[in-house]
């Protein structure tokens, strides 16, 4: 085990952090109108009486670039939890499918699913994660791995106060950086050098955003706005929902 040198972890932050903005600005290109409207509820905009284009181009493109970040920062963390495990336990990320991370610790090998936060999935997803961990144990064991292997669900933040699953342990939060670095600091020490150059590349991508709102609201109204100006509901259920 080696001490995890915060100047390393700052550093890779630095380095790599444009990746993560860098997506988020890709994320807005090639963004097609229908292809957002496809993708939220019509209905519920009406209930909420939504009366302007512009509120139901933001409502749209909201939903669509929240959902879009999380899975970007999401990978992006990921290949820093990666990176830190490198530096402590000469981890590696794994080549089985299904799994993102390995490393051995106290003649222990671990194998590990990485996840944004707790609330990831289904219970048809949470079955795959077992499956692929079953899979990855197999795979080991028959290229002569002799050791324990334990299986790890690891989520970057968040809670889960009860961590034994039964077929894999689930780590989140501060256990989780904890685990992979062998310091309980750890996921207090990473949010500050997140920040870094944050306000000029957010500035950058709300100039985009502004570009495609402004877009999209002036492609909206002349398609699915009456010529008194009035939201033409029927129209926009007909695109979304229409055989």
């Amino acid at each position: 085990m080696e001490k995890l040198s915060l100047t390393d972890v700052t550093r890779y932050v630095e380095e790599n952090i444009g990746t993560f903005h860098e997506k988020r600005l890709q994320s807005l290109d090639g963004l097609k109108l229908h292809k957002v409207l496809n993708r939220k509820n019509p209905y519920l905009f009406k209930a909420k009486n939504v009366l302007t284009s512009e509120q139901i181009i933001k409502g749209l493109l909201d939903a669509q670039i929240s959902s879009s970040e999380e899975t970007i920062f999401g990978d992006w963390l990921e290949g820093l939890a990666i990176f830190i495990n490198e530096k402590v336990y000469a981890g590696r990320k794994s080549g089985i499918e299904g799994i993102d991370l390995e490393f051995d610790l106290d003649g222990t090998r671990y194998i590990i699913n990485i996840k944004s936060g707790p609330h990831w999935g289904n219970s048809t997803q949470i079955r795959k994660m077992v499956e692929d961990f079953k899979r990855a144990k197999k795979i080991l064991r028959t290229s002569g791995a002799n050791f324990p292997i334990e299986a790890v669900n690891g989520c970057c933040y968040g809670k889960d106060n009860n961590p034994e699953k039964g077929d894999y342990r689930k780590l989140c939060g501060q256990r989780f950086w904890e685990f992979i670095s062998g310091n309980e600091k750890l996921y207090l020490d990473i949010i500050e050098p997140l920040g870094y150059r944050a306000k000029e590349r957010n500035d950058a991508f709300m100039q985009s955003y502004a570009k495609v709102v402004n877009k999209f609201t002036k492609d909206f109204s002349n398609e699915f706005c009456r010529k008194d100006g009035s939201i033409d509901w029927e129209k926009i259920v007909e695109v979304n929902s229409g055989r």
